[in-house]
């Protein structure tokens, strides 16, 4: 039996923190709550990134809804990307209830029902300010990440950038950059030669090939104007509480592709945007990735090592980043390092695989003398959870045991009528939900294509013209005159001599003639 006393000290030292803390929930040792050990949530580290892992139905959801709450009220604008769709709730307030108010007093924070303020996003056509983003934004050396393209095939990308940017033709959407990649490939190719050297025709098919993959995914409904200001964001409500943003992504479950693209982009664009900001009392934002085995499923090497480098990066803009996913071994190690503050619920030992699974997690933890750590993933209840983060100083807490608390907002969904009712209170909607089709590369190509096309055809026509004349003249040439009729030959030869025999004969010329003699 452990010293209570020992567990009391050692988990209130090492979950004390300077600056600004929000109670997570109560320690416990041997399965029984002591609510004088009170795990909190320093919000100046919140930046170190975290981890929320466990199997369905462990609590997951409900952890990632409370610290989202907590961020809200110390004025922390938060961004959910919602795959299951449970999240919407956060919108309405909660109700108390038997099981609430037993755990409310086991850990001894008390339970007050409340709603936040909350933003609904989209990706698609969920209902919501659509999330976009255009072609060019991107950029040559993101999209052949995305599109896992080799040094060569990439080369060709940044070709297609630089003589858009030349020739001043915007890539807002896809259909802008297929147009440009057939292009270059077939009526333009020798002219994109001269400029820019030899094009691959092999590598702009395997190009198209993989944008083809990527709009099969939804992807030309992300990409396409207006782009998304990320500062909408980071956006205070009138009461002070930072605005819960959700984007509501239950389609992107079979669209891996989809999903990186989007959280790559957006973490770009974030850490492009937004300056460098040091260690902040608190953060300028927290995003969590529900579902985070998405991201890495189908990503490339150089995707993976790009994700590494925005993450490790970002922190210093005031942005903290949480995965959330059933195994935390979905996450790659070189990612998974980078998380300080770790949330881990139970995990099921099914298999042999699972087993091996919850050794490796258990091993990720610092050792405790008050747990078995790796018997104890097992055995966590709903709400329950093992938690570690950084201290101040970067120094990992003692392992706690912790019983969580309850979530004040609504623990389910909002019907239909509630999610139209947040919508039509939304100012991002009116701002980004109308359509726009700007005059970029594919309208400037094609009508480029038309006039080279009409001029073709004009210089064809007047080929033909030419021809025909030519020819017309030469049928007129060897046609027989007027004049080369024999007929009119003959004629003209009587008429002449007549006249010929009058005017010589008047001047007494005429030749010999018998004539009557005057004397």
């Amino acid at each position: 039996m452990a010293d209570v006393n020992q567990f009391i000290e050692t988990i209130n030292s090492g979950y004390t923190f300077k600056g600004e803390c929000v109670p997570l929930g109560a320690a416990a040792l041997d399965g029984k709550v002591i609510k004088e050990a009170i795990v909190n949530l320093p919000l100046k580290t919140m930046n170190r990134h975290g981890l929320i892992s466990g199997a369905t139905g462990t609590g997951k959801t409900k952890t990632l809804q409370v610290i989202s709450e907590m961020l809200s009220d110390a004025s922390i604008p938060v961004l959910l990307l919602d795959i299951k769709g449970d999240l919407s709730g956060i919108a309405a307030p909660g109700m108390n209830n038997d099981k609430i108010s037993s755990r409310s007093e086991a850990i001894g924070i008390p339970f007050s029902p409340a709603q936040y303020p909350v933003e609904l996003l989209s990706l698609s056509h969920e209902k919501g300010a659509r999330l976009r983003a255009t072609v060019s934004e991107f950029g040559p050396v993101l999209l052949s990440k995305i599109l896992g393209l080799n040094d060569t095939q990439g080369g060709l990308v940044a070709v297609i950038f630089k003589y858009c940017d030349d020739n001043k033709m915007p890539l807002l959407d896809l259909k802008d950059f297929i147009k440009v990649l057939q292009f270059i490939g077939d009526e333009g190719k020798d002219e994109i030669e001269k400029q820019y050297g030899k094009i691959s025709t092999q590598s702009t098919g395997t190009i198209l090939r993989k944008v083809i993959e990527l709009q099969q995914q939804g992807a030309d409904v992300f990409f396409c104007e207006p782009s998304f200001e990320v500062d909408d964001l980071m956006r205070i409500n009138n009461d002070g509480r930072g605005m819960i943003n959700i984007i509501r992504a239950t389609d992107l479950q079979d669209r891996p592709k989809m999903f990186s693209t989007f959280m790559l982009q957006m973490l770009s664009e974030l850490y492009a945007v937004c300056p460098e900001e040091g260690d902040l009392d608190k953060p300028k934002l927290v995003i969590f990735f529900d579902e985070a085995h998405l991201i890495f499923q189908e990503a490339s090497a150089a995707l993976l090592q790009q994700i590494e480098t925005v993450i490790k990066l970002i922190r210093s803009k005031g942005i903290g980043i949480f995965f959330v996913t059933q195994n935390p071994m979905d996450i790659p190690a070189s990612v998974l390092s980078q998380l300080g503050l770790k949330v881990q619920h139970a995990l099921r030992a099914f298999t042999a695989a699972d087993r091996k699974s919850i050794k490796q997690t258990a091993d990720n933890y610092p050792i405790s003398t008050f747990y078995q750590t790796e018997d104890l993933i097992t055995q966590l209840g709903i709400g329950e959870a093992l938690i570690t983060m950084l201290n101040e100083k970067g120094i990992p807490t003692p392992l706690a045991h912790v019983m969580l608390r309850p979530p004040r907002s609504r623990m389910d969904i909002l019907s239909p009528q509630e999610i139209d009712q947040v919508v039509a209170l939304s100012h991002l909607v009116a701002k980004y939900n109308k359509e726009v089709d700007s005059q970029s590369a594919y309208e400037i190509l094609t009508a480029k294509l038309h006039e080279a096309q009409a001029t073709q055809q004009a210089q064809v026509a007047q080929q033909e013209a030419d021809k025909q004349a030519a020819a017309q003249q030469k049928a007129a040439a060897k046609e027989p005159g007027f004049f080369d009729n024999p007929i009119v030959k003959s004629v003209t030869r009587t008429a002449a001599t007549m006249i010929t025999r009058s005017i010589l004969g008047s001047l007494g010329l005429g030749g010999r003639s018998k004539s009557k003699s005057w004397f």
